[in-house]
């Protein structure tokens, strides 16, 4: 009897214990992840800033549990094999089942803005944007698609952005000088 009872107690434990060590693992996926936000902004060069973008990159997917991480997965294969429609349904999935998870929003936009639906991937990184504030890559998709636009003040204004958190972006600096001559030329 001792030992059914102390599996029942250790059962009934596990619930708490579970949402602890994931606060934990999130709490320190922040540090983490503030660390290499300073790191970035710091990075002496592009060759720099492209690895910490790929180490916050890996960091903003730890947040995805592991069937949204499937779902993720799945989406961007479907991007690169020009599936769009089938990228977009995998996102939204992703969406249904973490609905405040920024990259599932940010790569669900790469999406739509791929099948010529701007609306929608706007509507898409504003959310990305409220959910995580310093996503890069949501901003600098905002320019692109401000750019295919030919809104080049706000191309120019979400790069400006972007730079402001990732300054050593790879192709930031010619990109920002691009989108200037375009303002520029608007103007005269």
């Amino acid at each position: 009897m001792f030992r059914h009872l102390t599996v029942a107690v250790l059962l009934a434990a596990v619930p708490l214990v579970a949402p602890a060590r994931a606060e934990t693992r999130a709490q320190e996926r922040q540090v983490q992840l503030d660390r290499m936000f300073k790191a970035l902004r710091a990075a002496p060069d592009e060759n720099t800033a492209a690895m910490i973008e790929g180490r916050i990159r890996a960091l903003w997917l730890e947040q995805a549990t592991p069937a949204v991480a499937l779902l993720m997965a799945r989406g961007d294969r479907d991007i690169a094999n020009d599936a769009s429609a089938d990228a977009i349904e995998d996102f939204t999935a992703v969406l249904d089942l973490q609905p405040d998870f920024a990259e599932g929003y940010d790569h669900r936009a790469v999406a739509r803005a791929t099948a010529g639906d701007y609306a929608g991937a706007v509507r898409d990184i504003e959310q990305a944007l409220q959910h995580d504030p310093r996503n890069f890559a949501a901003l600098q998709g905002l320019s692109r698609i401000a750019e295919e636009q030919g809104n080049w003040q706000g191309a120019l204004d979400a790069w400006q952005k972007a730079l402001d958190i990732d300054p050593r972006t790879p192709g930031g600096i010619d990109r920002l000088e691009m989108l200037q001559k375009k303002v520029e030329g608007e103007a005269t």
